[in-house]
């Protein structure tokens, strides 16, 4: 379906109720509705937006176009949890209807202010020449969860070098200060990240152009997010622009961190390590981070990629995000793993140690659409060994490790009906490892794999048939000694 400006940027109450009964019809007509993800009731899905804690709950928003599954008017939609597992569909948090965010309430994020939380957010406009002029906006939430717009921006310019390509405010605090990143391009077209301070979230003032070593790196860096955590400075941002190299940035954008020393915000220094992809796999994007009552540093991402025509598009619906997951260092690099509190999602259990000796090996009551397993495999001397998950007839997605060339690898080929194969079907990644262990959370149409407590992540989108229920473990060239056990999902 070609869609026209109007059409795009058609506003939610300019809608009938039949039309938004029709919308809902179709989505919930789609057989790849997830089970235990956050996905829209409508259209489409993308960042995560003002992931935070406030008073007793967690509270994460995301990028919504309520009409289909394209990039049109942006809303900010309104999630909340007591427990990073169970989510309340609050609703539409920031509608853009005024003159700085007329095009869209984009990208941003939160934090707690005076008894209140705080969100900065980029408001997107457009002039009668389709010229795009971005601002940098508030809106508040009071402890009613009622959200209040400040009637102007609070950053009106860009300032003099860069592009209206300016956008996904981070805030943070440190002393007595408010500090922002925010996402831009050079007047050259290359990314890069700029800094504002704050004595009180209303007046911002430019600090000017975080200085890391990579001043040709993709052009533009959307998305970024800063933190400190043990004694280091991590910098997360999604560039776009990037080329392939060997197994990395196989995706058409791709999201990597930087571990280094902390921000210098005097000075604007950054001294950093290299560019690492945080998800190894086909469906991750413009994650963010919070850090919750805990102290655990916490992110979510998107679950998908602009400029991707996904199955569910059919439906009227596209993208979800991915499991809440903590984050720590672990020699240097971070390591991801889904929050403790999934395990409330844990149904009837089954377990079993055997030795695979085959190329693939069935193992009673492993099966299932929505699952969560833990499978390791030691004592190995296959060439390779891994599981197909989702098997059926014709269809099957293939984890594995590839001993001999120590390749982590996850392989959706056949995963069922097919999409964005332009960029590949495979990914892999190096790891040394003479164990591995997978832990993976499969939903109606989605795997996340963490690989050895973390240390690699692996996100994908699969559409199979509902009867594509198989698990095969597998080992070949050799045997391998299995552990595994799988939790239903209800």
């Amino acid at each position: 379906m070609k869609w026209t400006k109007e059409q795009r940027y058609k506003r939610l109450d300019e809608a009938g109720e039949e039309e938004i009964l029709e919308l809902s019809k179709r989505v919930n007509e789609c057989p790849w509705r997830q089970k235990f993800h956050i996905q829209p009731v409508t259209g489409l899905l993308n960042d995560p937006n003002g992931f935070s804690f406030y008073e007793g709950e967690y509270h994460l928003f995301y990028q919504w176009f309520p009409f289909g599954p394209i990039h049109g008017l942006k809303y900010w939609y309104h999630t909340k949890s007591k427990d990073l597992v169970h989510w309340e569909n609050v609703g539409i948090a920031i509608e853009p209807h005024d003159y700085f965010d007329s095009h869209g309430a984009y990208s941003g994020s939160a934090i707690e202010y005076n008894g209140k939380l705080y969100l900065m957010y980029t408001g997107n406009t457009r002039d009668e020449k389709w010229h795009r002029n971005p601002y940098q906006c508030i809106a508040i939430m009071d402890s009613s969860r009622r959200i209040t717009k400040m009637k102007k921006p609070v950053i009106s310019n860009i300032p003099t070098g860069y592009t209206e390509h300016f956008r996904d405010p981070k805030v943070w605090k440190a002393g007595d200060s408010f500090y922002a990143i925010i996402g831009a391009q050079r007047s050259d077209e290359t990314g890069c990240v700029l800094l504002y301070s704050s004595p009180n979230m209303m007046d911002w003032k430019f600090e000017g152009e975080i200085n890391t070593d990579l001043r040709q790196f993709g052009y533009m860096w959307e998305c970024p997010d800063y933190f400190e955590l043990n004694q280091k400075g991590i910098l997360i941002f999604s560039p776009q622009g990037i080329s392939q190299k060997g197994d990395e940035f196989q995706n058409i954008y791709q999201s990597g961190y930087m571990i280094g020393d902390k921000l210098d915000v005097a000075e604007r220094n950054f001294v950093h390590g290299s560019f690492t992809e945080l998800d190894r796999g086909f469906d991750f994007y413009a994650p963010q981070t919070m850090l919750d009552p805990k102290g655990r540093r916490i992110l979510s991402g998107w679950m998908g990629l602009p400029e991707i025509d996904y199955p569910t598009d059919q439906f009227g619906w596209a993208h979800c995000l991915t499991l809440p997951r903590e984050i720590t260092i672990k020699e240097n690099k971070l390591v991801q793993t889904p929050v403790s509190e999934l395990k409330k999602l844990r149904g009837e259990e089954i377990t079993v140690e055997t030795i695979i000796t085959q190329d693939s090996a069935l193992i009673d009551g492993f099966h299932g659409e929505t699952y969560e397993l833990i499978a390791e495999f030691t004592e190995t001397d296959a060439d390779e060994f891994g599981i197909e998950l989702r098997v059926g007839v014709q269809e099957k997605t293939i984890i594995k490790y590839e001993k001999t060339k120590k390749k982590m690898v996850l392989d959706r080929t056949f995963s069922g009906q097919r999409f964005a194969e332009k960029f590949g079907t495979i990914r892999k990644c190096h790891l040394e490892a003479e164990k591995i262990k997978f832990h993976i959370f499969v939903d109606v149409s989605s795997v996340e794999i963490f690989i050895n407590d973390g240390e690699e992540v692996f996100t994908a989108r699969i559409f199979p048939k509902k009867e594509s229920t198989g698990i095969r473990f597998f080992a070949k060239e050799g045997q391998a000694k299995l552990s595994a056990v799988k939790w239903a999902i209800a």
